[in-house]
């Protein structure tokens, strides 16, 4: 009964996924920052405060966010729904500001942005763990971070997540 139950949730979270909720590969496909490397996770992306040092400004991923909601022609230009997020996270070596790692991101929805951030706590702790490499991590929420989610979180609950992108 448990694993039929857990199922049909994952079922219902697919199902209700929309279409940006994924950023459009052509327009986002990733970037990673190349000064982050495996062998440097330990006094880059794994101490604490390194997405604040990386961190680009408000003003220019508020300005970034208002130019890609036109490039992504959503029908809802309200830039306060969406926030501009990095398809892969600071906290995993994401590029801070390369546009090919932004989008703007819908915050209303199951698979919006507070979502991902559960998923951008989790890698970033497997990273920091030496579970996963920073590679693998990486391309798994480059490629489909629901994907990646279901595979990292699944159904263990929210995670708190402090903060950290």
């Amino acid at each position: 009964m448990m694993i039929r139950l857990a199922s049909l949730v994952l079922f219902s979270f697919a199902v209700i996924a929309k279409a940006a909720d994924l950023p459009d590969p052509r327009l986002t496909p990733g970037r990673v920052d190349a000064r982050v490397t495996q062998e440097n996770i330990g006094s880059t992306i794994c101490v604490r405060g390194y997405t604040q040092r990386v961190r680009p400004s408000p003003h220019f991923t508020n300005s970034l966010k208002r130019r890609q909601i036109v490039q992504y022609h959503y029908t809802d230009t309200n830039v306060q729904d969406y926030e501009e997020d990095h398809l892969i996270p600071l906290n995993i070596g994401g590029h801070p500001t390369g546009e090919l790692n932004l989008w703007p991101e819908p915050r209303e929805s199951v698979w919006g942005a507070a979502r991902k951030d559960e998923l951008e706590y989790v890698l970033h702790r497997l990273v920091c763990g030496r579970q996963i490499g920073l590679a693998e991590a990486q391309a798994a929420i480059a490629t489909n971070w629901i994907a990646a989610y279901h595979r990292y979180v699944g159904l263990r609950g929210r995670q708190s997540n402090s903060g950290v992108e």
